[in-house]
């Protein structure tokens, strides 16, 4: 364990999923309190954080398509922590959709798109707001994607609501500065379950196609996510591509 990070409290939503996960194990090491926090009970976020180095976690559990569950927990961590130094917004939803089936991309899908991957993290902003600044360097880490800016993507509604979300990172950047930072991450294809569908065959194509030649793992957006409160401290506004240069071509 390293100590940059002691006496700081991070937040994660989407904590019990694969870069959530990751980033929770990376920040504990780096010698923060993380609150892991879950979707719909705290069993998956109990087990991610009886793996953390250090003490001082919490598990917890929150919808982020609902605002009072969200100011809930907001003051469930401060009333216990005292503080939140940081919130990292790892929580996602997608589903594959091709491009060129647009009756298949439904209202309801797209409504379930942009509710979980745009409003659920400005919602969670929102509700941290108060205790982020208080700190007076509050620091906000939202995972976006490349196919922001790509284009390229699972459904063309998840590349619109990543976009969105690169945009939300520019607004309140300006809105919040200089009480709190905002930066996002945006990985390309890592190795997670995160999207119905792709295995072996699919991770494999796009690693041959990869300048630095695989694709990427939770660790590697982690340590992106890390680098924005450790090392990158006078970096708020922008948006971090952790894509192994996928990206490029």
């Amino acid at each position: 364990m390293t100590s940059r990070l002691n006496g700081k409290v991070a937040v994660i939503m989407g904590g019990a999923g694969g870069i959530g996960a990751a980033a929770a194990h990376a920040l504990a090491a780096a010698g923060a309190s993380v609150v892991v926090v879950g979707l719909d009970d705290t069993a998956q976020a109990s087990a991610v954080v009886d793996q953390l180095p250090g003490a001082g976690h919490m598990a917890a559990a929150a919808s982020i398509t609902d605002g009072e569950s969200l100011a809930a927990l907001a003051a469930q961590v401060v009333g216990r922590l005292g503080r939140v130094d940081m919130l990292v917004n790892a929580a996602g939803f997608t589903k594959p959709v091709p491009h060129h089936d647009l009756d298949a991309l439904t209202d309801e899908l797209i409504d379930a798109i942009f509710e979980v991957n745009w409003r659920g993290q400005f919602a969670a902003i929102r509700a941290f707001r108060t205790a982020l600044a208080a700190t007076g360097n509050g620091l906000v880490v939202n995972v976006s994607s490349i196919s922001a800016t790509t284009g390229i993507g699972s459904n063309i509604a998840y590349c619109a609501a990543k976009a969105g979300l690169d945009i939300m990172a520019v607004s309140l950047a300006r809105a919040l500065a200089p009480a709190i930072r905002v930066v996002n991450v945006a990985p390309g294809v890592v190795d997670t379950s995160f999207v119905p569908g792709r295995g072996a065959d699919f991770n494999d194509k796009v690693a041959s196609t990869t300048p630095l030649g695989r694709i990427g793992t939770p660790a590697d957006i982690a340590a992106a996510i890390e680098a924005c409160a450790t090392h990158l401290t006078f970096t708020t506004g922008v948006t971090l591509v952790a894509d192994g240069g996928r990206a490029l071509g």
